[in-house]
């Protein structure tokens, strides 16, 4: 008969995460994660098979979490302009230290590697930036743009603040946004 496990699945991908975002993807192995969760790595081979594997599987959750919150976030913020501004500040992890943060943007390397993962992010930039359009335009034609184009914004203000981490990350991007918001036109 096996043994019950004493480690869940969910929390084994959890520690890989931690060791992706604190170390980057490249030292997600079966030795460091097993630091980490508590389990030899050899238990972690065999729930999961390969290094590849686990990482996929972490980023898989990743992203689900990803989706839940931008869902939560789409449910929860008026339909406005300044909804659309707290939609994407909320996405960035409160609990997380800012350094952490922009060194999590290496993840996205191994999302736009792997073709699974890639397809993750195309569906998840399709219900952000309908959450987004909403609250930008009321004209059905114009929300699709409007949404990929604040969608831009907001990766492009997160990359450029990683390089120079001038200030708190979420509240500079806010107030970028706000500026592009007030540039193109659109009244908050």
């Amino acid at each position: 008969m096996a043994r019950p496990r004493t480690v869940s699945d969910e929390a084994i991908l959890d520690a890989a995460l931690g060791v992706a975002h604190r170390r980057g993807p490249a030292n997600v192995t079966f030795a460091s994660v097993s630091e980490v969760a508590g389990l030899s790595p050899a238990t972690l081979v065999q729930r999961f098979g390969s290094k590849e594997a686990l990482l996929r599987a972490a980023l898989e959750r990743a992203w689900d979490f990803l989706d839940a919150a931008t869902a939560r976030e789409d449910e929860r913020q008026p339909l406005t302009p300044e909804g659309a501004v707290q939609i994407v500040t909320e996405l960035w992890p409160a609990t997380e230290a800012d350094d952490a943060y922009a060194e999590g943007l290496l993840l996205l390397y191994e999302d736009m590697r792997d073709p699974i993962l890639r397809q993750r992010g195309v569906t998840w930039r399709t219900a952000l930036t309908r959450a987004l359009g909403r609250r930008l335009s009321n004209d059905p034609a114009r929300q699709a743009l409007m949404g990929q184009l604040m969608a831009s914004q907001w990766q492009g203000a997160q990359i450029w603040w990683a390089f120079g981490r001038e200030g708190r990350g979420r509240d500079v991007v806010a107030g970028e946004l706000r500026a592009w918001l007030e540039a193109v036109g659109v009244e908050r």
